[in-house]
């Protein structure tokens, strides 16, 4: 069963994203593992104490995932799209203290690309 996790609004450019945040080791380890679908515009805001390469992979995780690395800034540093059920690891191409998994392709069909920025993190 998945813990109830606080809320973060976040803003990418006019687009409104619902956040739960995953901060700990534990809500971070479960993150949207069994979950069948996402609400529009909801998302998972995972948070780590200090900047390293994340990586993350779907074992137990039913729905396909787009996930943004982020700068302690909010820049995006990479997007990967991640299966589910997978035990294949995507990471981040440098160090970051954020990711934001949200439905699969949520990025590209907002035109959020590398570089771009995802506010309210702080």
């Amino acid at each position: 069963m998945n813990p109830t996790l606080p809320i973060k609004k976040l803003n990418a450019g006019m687009h409104v994203i619902q956040a739960e945040i995953a901060a700990t080791p534990e809500t971070r380890t479960i993150g949207l593992m069994n979950r069948k679908s996402l609400a529009p515009n909801h998302g998972m805001l995972f948070v780590f104490d200090q900047a390293n390469v994340q990586c993350f992979w779907m074992r137990n995780t039913l729905i396909p995932l787009s996930i943004a690395y982020l700068d302690t800034d909010g820049t995006i540093v990479n997007i990967a799209d991640m299966t589910p059920q997978s035990d294949q690891s995507h990471c981040s191409n440098r160090p970051v203290r954020f990711a934001l998994e949200m439905d699969q392709g949520w990025f590209a069909a907002r035109g959020l690309t590398p570089g771009k920025k995802i506010l309210g993190l702080q």
